[in-house]
């Protein structure tokens, strides 16, 4: 020590560094410890991050997962295709209920309008004239009362009344028809007078005829009918007779 350097008393002694040189690094470098430090703040920093990173893609990946699920539309149902018997395709879908398991209101088929129908006639009540007029029967010509206007059925059981010779004119029922003399005169017999009687009193048997007889008639049809003598003519196969003759609906 020199004589001019003033003693050091208890100042502290400096702090011993390592010599220069490769070992202990380039003159004035950082200290050997400080480039740990750093790196070890560094890595435990990088380490925060990633994981940071890595728990929000997880967070957004979650979210956009749920609302792509949410808004993406239901699948249509898939659609069968049959074949029937035309060999037409008919296409029905797969999930569609079966008609069974609809509601009687769907499966009710609309009303349909109603069809137009031809109103019904009325039928004639019993007593109204069917038909009234002058009628001329001959021989071999029977007529049928039941037709309107009286005249011969091509049906011989549907004619009702002849006219022929046999001595005089006589009139004869024909399949069934009936008939008899109205007895009351100076009264022309109304229906109700000839449907009394010709119920109970009429046959079937021949009538000789003369001009101005009145005879209550039955026909074969169950009609009731009025007959009047008018006019006599002929003989034999051209004999005839013209009645004035009512025939009223049953």
């Amino acid at each position: 020590m020199s004589s001019n350097e003033e003693p050091r008393g208890h100042w502290p002694s400096a702090p011993a560094y390592p010599p220069a040189g490769p070992a202990g690094g380039a003159p004035g470098g950082p200290r050997p410890g400080a480039p740990a430090h750093t790196a070890s703040h560094r890595g435990a920093w990088i380490g925060a991050a990633a994981t940071l990173v890595a728990a929000v893609i997880g967070v957004v990946g979650t979210y956009m997962v749920g609302t792509g699920n949410s808004n993406q539309a239901a699948p249509p149902p898939a659609r069968t295709t049959t074949a029937p018997a035309g060999g037409e395709e008919t296409h029905g879908d797969e999930g569609a209920p079966s008609d069974s398991s609809r509601s009687p209101e769907s499966s009710a088929p609309a009303d349909s309008p109603a069809s137009p129908t031809s109103p019904t006639p009325a039928p004639t009540p019993a007593g109204k004239v069917q038909w009234q007029g002058a009628l001329a029967i001959a021989y071999a010509e029977p007529k049928d009362l039941d037709s309107a206007p009286p005249e011969q059925s091509e049906i011989n059981s549907d004619n009702d009344f002849s006219v022929y010779p046999f001595g005089s004119h006589m009139l004869r029922p024909e399949s069934g028809a009936k008939v008899v003399v109205w007895e009351t005169s100076g009264k022309v017999p109304s229906y109700q007078d000839c449907a009394g009687v010709v119920g109970t009193l009429a046959t079937t048997t021949d009538m000789k005829l003369k001009t101005g007889l009145v005879v209550c008639a039955l026909t074969n049809d169950g009609r009731v009918a009025r007959l009047t003598v008018k006019e006599l003519a002929g003989q034999a196969s051209d004999t005839r007779g013209v009645f004035d003759v009512v025939v009223w609906s049953r």
